[in-house]
């Protein structure tokens, strides 16, 4: 697998000589404005939004801009490696794909394009917890590449377990639990438009193929009751939830009532804000693959992953869509990196953009990165292309860094070359 950077380069700019321009734009705010011009209102607010005035989403991307590289000149960087290796596997880059559900809103492909998108560079893959399509689906066209499956909290512990081992099965790496979504946050775009797209039953893919879960529509049905007044939104709603819901005929479909109880039964259940540490023991008793805690913010809930048996931390404030003026990921990262000293693996991920943004994470203690928005918006415009490009944009961009910086390899980044 050839994902030289100097190659790719070298592409772009032969194909521009040529009259072909580049597929999506590398320019990441280029990329955002793209993605905006071809998806709907409701679906580039929902991916693009954040809590309240999005003050933590532009503190995400202030806080890398107060960070500068210090390069070091006339080290050999001829042949560089940007390579590392994380529970166990060798990755070609510090980069994985963070889960982003609800991906049909960018793509009729979604997970599948993203799937293999990933899987053609062996770039891990996140399968989020509210995908659009689940998870044996996107393993199937993944021939072996690194995977690991984000799990949000159920308030049936039986689900939680039957997530976790049907990820197994599907040979997930490591068990990405997020904990900073017990609740929606005050999400203002979303609000402004009255739209939640799980009401129309996208999003719940990971659901509605479970057999817990079907087993679950067979029980009472407590979920809130869904009241639409008789409009052509609430037709086509309908329609839409019918529609999203698995298995042919949408007449059968409708009769049986499944998707508009499964929807109900979702919302009933999806997250559960009285989720404590002590929940953890359960996981850990259910699962032997690495578990990681995606939302860690504060120093000593690093050390307390530790104590509670964890195998690694993803620093992240959810992209700025759950708590507004919240600490920036990137602030938060010397704190947790010192706190947790290489015991365990410590992920980034909310308002990484660029290569240069990968590089200054690593050297503030980072194992690695994630990104979200950015892949969203490749789909959006290219589907798996699309995606593909936007990967092999950040990997390209990371390894000229890191060689322009004077290291051959990530283990030579460090504190050293950065400035704050």
């Amino acid at each position: 697998m050839n994902n030289s950077a100097l190659d790719w380069q070298k592409q772009i700019y032969l194909n521009g000589f040529a009259g072909k321009l580049p597929l999506i734009p590398a320019d990441p705010s280029k990329l955002e404005r793209a993605a905006k011009g071809v998806m709907s209102p409701k679906a580039f607010a929902y991916v693009a939004g954040g809590a309240g005035e999005d003050v933590t989403i532009a503190a995400n991307r202030n806080a890398f801009a107060a960070v500068q590289i210090v390069p070091r000149m006339l080290h050999d960087v001829g042949v560089r490696d940007p390579s590392i290796t994380l529970f166990g596997q060798k990755l070609p880059s510090p980069l994985l794909l963070s889960p982003v559900g609800v991906l049909e809103l960018a793509h009729p492909a979604a997970d599948i394009a993203v799937a293999k998108a990933a899987a053609s560079l062996g770039v891990p893959y996140i399968f989020s917890n509210q995908a659009s399509r689940p998870m044996e689906q996107c393993v199937a066209v993944m021939n072996g590449s690194p995977r690991w499956f984000q799990l949000y909290w159920s308030k049936s512990r039986e689900l939680v377990a039957s997530f976790v081992q049907r990820a197994e099965r599907c040979g997930c790496s490591a068990i990405v639990v997020t904990l900073d979504t017990t609740m929606l946050g005050w999400r203002t775009q979303d609000l402004d438009l009255g739209y939640l797209p799980f009401l129309e039953g996208k999003g719940i893919a990971q659901y509605t193929s479970d057999p817990v879960f079907q087993k679950m529509l067979e029980e009472k049905d407590d979920g809130p009751e869904i009241k639409r007044e008789l409009s052509w939104n609430s037709v086509f709603g309908l329609f839409q939830m019918v529609n999203n819901y698995p298995g042919n005929g949408f007449i059968k479909k409708l009769k049986s009532g499944k998707p508009i109880r499964a929807v109900r039964k979702f919302i009933a259940t999806y997250s559960n804000p009285s989720t404590t540490w002590n929940d953890l023991r359960f996981l850990r008793d259910h699962t032997r693959l690495p578990i990681v805690l995606k939302g860690i913010l504060h120093a000593d809930d690093a050390r307390k992953a530790i104590d509670f048996g964890m195998d690694g931390v993803i620093v992240s404030n959810h992209g700025g869509r759950q708590v507004d003026g919240a600490i920036s990921t990137f602030q938060a990262l010397p704190a947790i990196a010192d706190a947790v000293n290489k015991r365990i693996p410590v992920l980034l991920d909310s308002g990484v953009r660029t290569g240069s943004d990968m590089f200054k994470a690593i050297a503030l203690g980072a194992t690695a990165v994630c990104i979200g928005r950015p892949y969203v918006y490749g789909l959006a415009l290219a589907g798996q292309l699309g995606v593909y490009h936007v990967l092999r944009n950040m990997m390209s961009d990371f390894e000229l860094t890191m060689g322009l910086a004077g290291c051959a390899s990530v283990v030579e980044i460090d504190m050293s070359m950065i400035r704050r």
